[in-house]
């Protein structure tokens, strides 16, 4: 990136203010902000400095900025997302694809029909333990996965919301944690053939969400089984993933970042405190994304891989509404 390439910095909520603080201690780019509100974009600004600011979307992209990070509400990453990529934007877009399935596979057509980079934000991606985790299950280290699960409990994700939007959105809760349909497939490369979700919503708290307790079952064409459990009810945070195989087993902690390994063979389990830095994900993610410009290396998260993460969702929506398991190959034929 040289010459002070533009990027916009579509929403500045708490997602879209970091991304935008990271961003401006890059010399190579020139960084703007684009939100409707105005309030926003003030305390954006005094957090962050004094950046070219946008309140109007179309007016932005009509500018031609090289780039575009979304981190703008759910509904809008569709349109926003189409938009740049027609106005020759390359475009970073906050995870989810989109609000709906239906709505994320339109963005296909527009990027074959674009010479433009297009990744999502998996950030989880570069993060130190889930990468060591995935390291150690393609080396075998654990033998055949049988079972995978993830478990988030972040009654703090409500609190640090701004627009509360959770209390006025139906399964906000799955669009918010997309990541853990995505980091099964990016770390098992695996398919599920049906999922199976039942879910909750308790009336007991001052901030809520519908539902605010949710359990997914997925199932494969091999003996392997994975769930996932999203919740906003546990405060402080709970949160942390288990791999278990035929050869040992693996739990990641990430409030503590600890990691623990168990060794069938040897009947002994191992712990390594991993150092972590937050914002560090997001330096690599924002150094990938800029290196997929470059011709350097692919998208870390391509459109067409975070549509994996889309087809789970609305199966998990599916399945939660009528109560019964969803097969997922009837999303890849419509």
């Amino acid at each position: 990136m040289t010459n002070e390439k533009r990027i916009v910095v579509v929403g500045t909520g708490s997602i879209g203010k970091r991304h935008a603080r990271l961003l401006v201690e890059r010399a190579d780019i020139s960084v703007e902000l684009c939100d409707p509100d105005l309030k926003a974009l003030k305390e954006a600004t005094n957090e962050i400095g004094n950046l070219r600011q946008h309140i109007s979307f179309k007016e932005m992209i009509e500018t031609k900025p090289d780039m575009v990070l979304i981190a703008s509400p759910h509904k809008f990453h569709v349109p926003q997302t189409i938009q740049a990529l027609n106005n020759g934007a390359h475009v970073l877009c906050e995870k989810p694809m989109g609000d709906s399935l239906e709505s994320a596979k339109s963005i296909l057509k527009a990027k074959i029909a674009s010479n433009q980079i297009l990744s999502y934000g998996f950030s989880n991606h570069f993060h130190p333990g889930i990468l060591k985790i995935k390291k150690i299950i393609e080396n075998g280290e654990l033998g055949e996965i049988l079972y995978a699960h993830f478990h988030v409990g972040t009654y703090g994700t409500l609190v640090n919301s701004l627009s509360r939007y959770q209390s006025k959105i139906d399964s906000a809760i799955l669009m918010d944690y997309a990541h853990q349909p995505d980091l099964l497939f990016w770390m098992l490369g695996k398919i599920p053939s049906g999922v199976y979700a039942a879910a909750g919503t308790g009336m007991n708290l001052e901030l809520r969400s519908s539902p605010n307790a949710l359990t997914l079952i997925l199932d494969y064409e091999t003996p392997l089984t994975s769930s996932i459990h999203l919740n906003y009810l546990q405060y402080p945070d709970r949160y942390h993933y288990e791999f278990i195989g035929d050869k040992g087993w693996i739990y990641l902690d990430l409030i503590s970042n600890i990691i623990s390994i168990g060794n069938r063979k040897e009947k002994k389990t191992t712990q390594e405190q991993l150092k972590f830095d937050r914002d560090g994900i997001y330096i690599a993610e924002h150094q990938a994304f800029f290196d997929a410009i470059l011709g350097k290396r692919l998208p870390e998260s391509p459109a067409e891989e975070a549509l994996q993460s889309m087809i789970v969702l609305e199966a998990a929506i599916q399945s939660w509404k009528t109560k019964r398991r969803v097969t997922v190959n009837q999303f890849y034929s419509k």
